[in-house]
């Protein structure tokens, strides 16, 4: 992601990346935020994702801050990835509304057909799965050196990128009984068969 300044080094994510959480793939649209493009501040909002298999293609996988528009350094841990099939996918997100009191905007799809991604870019403030598969995987690589899956060319040019830092990448991984925060996500293309988007009074999370 752009908009990142300073200097950090990332080897003390080193205890973070472990195959159990190195999971991430391709997820959610961050409706209540606007479109997401390669490039933006994040909004400093998480927001919860979840699915019942999520299968990646070409994954990297090292640590960055993102940078809210209000200036806040959100540390985090990005998923890259080339292709992303995702079955029975949910996103929540609560919202703060003046006068009214929170709300929760929920996005489901993937149930009948999976939904597909391509070009992810998945930072995330906590992920677990019930069951993490790899193919083909290299703990400790170099995050200048990875080569499997995609690295975000602004997080590649951040202050944040340490080239010798600690990262990971698999020729794939199959996930389920997905869980996520994230802080934001970005994707070239994603198709959500039979997505729903509904507004709910009060905080309800993806069960």
């Amino acid at each position: 992601m752009s908009q990142h300044a300073g200097r950090t080094r990332w080897r003390r994510f080193a205890v973070l990346m472990v195959p159990s959480v190195a999971l991430s793939a391709a997820l959610g649209v961050a409706m209540a935020q606007g479109a997401l493009a390669a490039s933006f501040l994040v909004s400093g909002q998480r927001f919860q994702v979840t699915a019942d298999t999520m299968t990646v293609r070409g994954v990297s996988i090292y640590g960055m801050v993102d940078v809210s528009k209000d200036g806040e350094h959100v540390p985090v841990l990005v998923t890259g990835a080339h292709h992303v099939t995702v079955d029975d996918l949910c996103q929540s997100v609560p919202i703060d509304i003046p006068g009214l009191g929170t709300y929760t905007l929920k996005l489901t799809g993937g149930q009948e057909r999976p939904a597909e991604a391509s070009h992810m870019f998945l930072d995330a403030t906590f992920e677990a799965a019930g069951q993490a598969n790899f193919e083909d995987i290299d703990l400790g690589i170099a995050q200048g050196e990875i080569t499997k899956g995609p690295i975000n060319p602004d997080d590649r040019n951040s202050r944040f990128f340490d080239p010798s830092g600690f990262g990971q990448q698999a020729d794939s991984v199959r996930l389920t009984d997905v869980q996520i925060t994230a802080a934001a996500i970005s994707a070239g293309t994603f198709n959500i068969p039979g997505m729903r988007v509904r507004i709910e009074e009060g905080h309800h999370d993806c069960g």
